[in-house]
C-alpha cells in the first residue's frame, strides 16, 4: 500500500548506484538481484500507483539425493 514505483524509473531500479534517496548507495536491489539470479532464481517487480509495489522472488529448489 503505497504510491508504487514511478514508471519512468522502473527499468533503472536494479542498476548499481541508482537511488532516489538522499542517503544510501543504491546497491540493495542490484545486489539482491545478482544473488537471486546467481542461484538461477528470478525477481519480479509488480508496481502500480493504486496498489503499491510487490517484489516476487522465485528460488529453485534443489533435491539432495
Amino acid at each position: 500500500d503505497g504510491s508504487g514505483i514511478a514508471e519512468e524509473i522502473r527499468d533503472k531500479i536494479f542498476n548499481e548506484n541508482f537511488t532516489t534517496k538522499s542517503q544510501g548507495m543504491g546497491l540493495g536491489l542490484s545486489m539482491a538481484k545478482r544473488f537471486i539470479e546467481n542461484i538461477n532464481g528470478k525477481i519480479i517487480l509488480d508496481s502500480s500507483s493504486e496498489k503499491g509495489t510487490t517484489f516476487k522472488i522465485i528460488i529453485p529448489v534443489y533435491d539432495k539425493i
